[in-house]
């Protein structure tokens, strides 16, 4: 985010605590002299539709258009077998990963079709939804970046007329909030020697 506002993108950052992000968006915005580059809103992308739509474009008026979207909301969740995981657990993760990820591309796609400017949204999956990169216990949160590989491909498809491009971006393990849990597993150290 850093780099982009340097580089002289507007950028709102929808995240689910404002708190951790204000500091970065004081720091940037104190590059330009020109006004906010950058700002944050808050949004907990497992919110209800309404909630989501009303962000939405709360986002769109900060600069009066969004260019790009970058859904790079994700949840892992418990590392549970699928035979332990409960149905509560499952749908946690895809409220946030998947059902979250359409509804804010959504209502971001609307306002750029109705705008008649197209547009970039960029998903960001997994290599637990390609099937390479499945780890144990990870069922609820593969299925769901699974999910998210095939809606990326169909607002693809179904947007491009608006001309809004759809990707989505698949990133490997790596050291995160969301994978904490994840590389304190014995299984881990041998990960490169299996592959």
């Amino acid at each position: 985010m850093f780099d982009l506002g340097k580089a002289g993108c507007k950028i709102v950052a929808a995240v689910r605590r404002v708190d951790r992000l204000k500091s970065l968006c004081s720091e940037i915005n104190s590059f330009n002299p020109r006004g906010i580059q950058a700002a944050a809103l808050e949004l907990d992308v497992s919110s209800d539709a309404a909630t989501i739509q009303k962000a939405v474009k709360e986002a769109w008026e900060i600069f009066g258009k969004i260019d790009a979207l970058i859904n790079n909301a994700g949840f892992r969740g418990n590392v549970r077998s699928s035979l332990d995981l409960s149905e509560d657990e499952w749908d946690k993760v895809f409220k946030t990963n998947l059902t979250g990820t359409w509804l804010v591309s959504k209502y971001i796609c609307v306002l750029m079709r109705d705008a008649k400017h197209g547009g970039s949204v960029i998903n960001i999956s997994s290599v637990s939804g390609l099937h390479r990169g499945l780890v144990p216990g990870g069922i609820a949160y593969a299925c769901s970046k699974g999910g998210v590989d095939t809606m990326t491909r169909m607002m693809a498809l179904e947007l491009g007329v608006y001309k809004i491009r759809v990707n989505s971006i698949a990133p490997g393990l790596l050291k995160s909030e969301i994978t904490h849990g994840l590389m304190e597993k014995e299984w881990l150290k041998t990960v490169t020697e299996r592959t």
